[in-house]
């Protein structure tokens, strides 16, 4: 087990029967984790680089099984923010010194592409990354969106195996898409996907190739988290327990993939006291503090109990493990 590691160190390269050793045998975490801490300090450094998430819509036409703003889940309060509170609250993450800005909705038509990009090219005269998370939409309008100043595109896969896709997305395709993340690379777009762990049906063969798409993909930025069940979805009785998984997952991709940015995620925060912490010391480089509203905040209700960045703390918890705030955007630096 520990030659695999060295392998991952050295030439950042596994075949999936290695990753599902790893994967599988729990006897070595403590080693892959300090590798990729290792990994993570050689390639991007000490700095943690921050996003000020806004998520301004959880009106959604999708119907994915896990997420607790589905269509069909009738007991969200649903919101949708209008352009000038998107753009105060992107001026108040300029103020607090953000240097990336992080647009969220669901899937919601109603921000076509004239909305988006009068608000895109707004915020960009403040001199800032700016990263969508909207979903799927079609080439030329992920192209005007580019040209309006978008920087990066997070859209994750959740899961590369088809069938399970299929089960867990209706009247969805994969095979769209992975479409929409290759249309988003070729468009210059810094690439962010990732998946979802402990999806029922899901395997240890399964996770492997999510983290061999990576790679394929040459993501730039990679968010992997534990899913946490919504009692207002179909999977909510599934049992909440993929944070060591998780967190392996996420220490094998930063080892294969040395210098992308990998968000160490809310869903891990949530799941286990000091998961944000922990998955810093396990390969991640990235947190993303929402600075909506309280209201927003719990309305914005794709899991139950969502962790929340306090910036106060942050600081003080970084200084502990010896690291600092960034005070650049964060591109990947190849």
């Amino acid at each position: 087990m520990n030659s695999i590691i060295e392998k991952a160190k050295s030439l950042h390269q596994l075949s999936k029967n290695e990753i599902i050793l790893l994967l599988e045998n729990n006897s070595i975490n403590d080693n892959l984790f300090k590798a990729a801490d290792e990994i993570r300090e050689k390639h991007v450094g000490a700095k943690i680089h921050l996003r000020a998430l806004i998520e301004f819509s959880n009106i959604c036409k999708r119907n994915c099984k896990y997420c607790g703003i589905r269509i069909q889940n009738k007991n969200t309060k649903r919101f949708r923010l209008s352009p000038n509170e998107i753009l105060n609250l992107s001026e108040r993450a300029v103020q607090k010194g953000f240097k990336t800005i992080v647009l969220q909705s669901a899937e919601d038509d109603y921000y076509n592409i004239d909305i988006l990009g009068e608000i895109l090219r707004k915020i960009k005269k403040n001199d800032i990354a700016i990263t969508l998370s909207i979903g799927e939409r079609k080439f030329e309008e992920y192209k005007m969106l580019k040209e309006s100043g978008a920087d990066r595109f997070l859209l994750r896969i959740e899961t590369t195996d088809k069938e399970l896709y299929k089960k867990l997305h209706p009247g969805m395709s994969y095979e769209n898409r992975e479409d929409c993340l290759k249309n988003l690379k070729n468009l210059g777009y810094e690439t962010g996907t990732g998946c979802l762990v402990g999806l029922p049906g899901q395997t240890t063969e399964s996770l492997a190739n999510d983290i061999l798409f990576f790679k394929e993909l040459n993501a730039d930025m990679v968010g992997i988290g534990p899913l946490i069940p919504h009692k207002d979805t179909p999977l909510k009785n599934t049992p909440a327990n993929g944070f060591l998984l998780s967190l392996k997952v996420m220490a094998i991709t930063r080892l294969l993939m040395p210098d992308i940015n990998i968000p160490a995620t809310t869903a891990m925060e949530t799941l286990q006291k000091n998961g944000r912490i922990i998955a810093l010391q396990s390969g991640a480089n990235v947190v993303m503090p929402n600075i909506n509203d309280n209201e927003l905040k719990t309305k914005y209700d794709i899991y139950p109990g969502k962790a929340y960045v306090d910036y106060s703390e942050l600081e003080k918890e970084l200084k502990l493990i010896g690291r600092t705030i960034s005070k650049d955007k964060g591109f990947r630096v190849k």
